[in-house]
């Protein structure tokens, strides 16, 4: 007769289990936002399983996971694919953003101390040495990593959690790469008003670079 599993053994499988998982979300997810797996493609439960090297059920786990993030869609008796954002989406998903950004950047202009400011600008020294090597990756990831750094200093969980959401939705729809110059100009003001601990003036620079984004995304692709 088998042995009863202990509860130390059910919760030591159960951690490995949703480690495997939170690992294999993780690892596809990159996969998604590289664009190695285009929106719109499927994404085979065997075929990934085989790729990252686990079993199915981690990877059936980590799909879940990427549909609530919303990555992945799941179509009845067909299987998972990268969702596809349209041109109407990105448009209101760029709406909620401008909101959310403005709002953090208002909450941390209230409360920015001086180690913070030296940061922001330095990111901004980094973005300027980026645009005169004309460094598109670079200014990119630079970029990336302001817009997050300030909601981090922000402080507010909630906030960082639905930016998230947005963003990487965002990233799936397809778009031309950022014009480096004009953004700078932007960004710097975004911090040079954060770092005065001007929370208006602050919220309105971060809301005036999202909505010039926005009406950048909508020209590019009008039909």
């Amino acid at each position: 007769m088998p042995t009863k599993p202990q509860p130390a053994e059910t919760a030591l499988s159960l951690l490995r289990a949703r480690s495997l998982a939170s690992a294999a979300q993780e690892e596809i997810e990159k996969l998604i936002l590289s664009g190695e797996l285009p929106a719109g493609d499927r994404i085979g439960e065997a075929e990934m399983a085989l790729r990252l090297g686990i079993s199915r059920g981690p990877v059936r786990e980590a799909f879940r996971g990427l549909e609530e993030v919303g990555l992945v869609r799941f179509e009845k008796n067909r299987g998972v694919f990268v969702r596809e954002i349209d041109i109407v989406e990105a448009d209101q998903n760029y709406v909620v953003r401008g909101a959310l950004e403005a709002l953090a950047a208002r909450i941390l202009a209230e409360k920015v101390t001086d180690e913070e400011s030296r940061e922001l600008r330095g990111i901004i020294d980094a973005m300027t040495a980026a645009v005169a090597r004309e460094d598109r990756a670079q200014y990119a990831a630079l970029n990336h990593d302001l817009h997050r750094r300030i909601f981090e200093m922000a402080g507010n969980t909630k906030l960082s959690e639905m930016y998230g959401r947005i963003t990487k939705e965002l990233m799936l729809f397809r778009r031309r790469s950022l014009a480096p110059g004009p953004t700078l100009d932007e960004h710097r003001e975004i911090v040079e008003r954060i770092v005065a601990h001007d929370p208006e003036g602050a919220s309105r620079a971060m809301l005036n670079h999202v909505e010039v984004a926005r009406r950048r995304i909508l020209a590019a692709y009008a039909p």
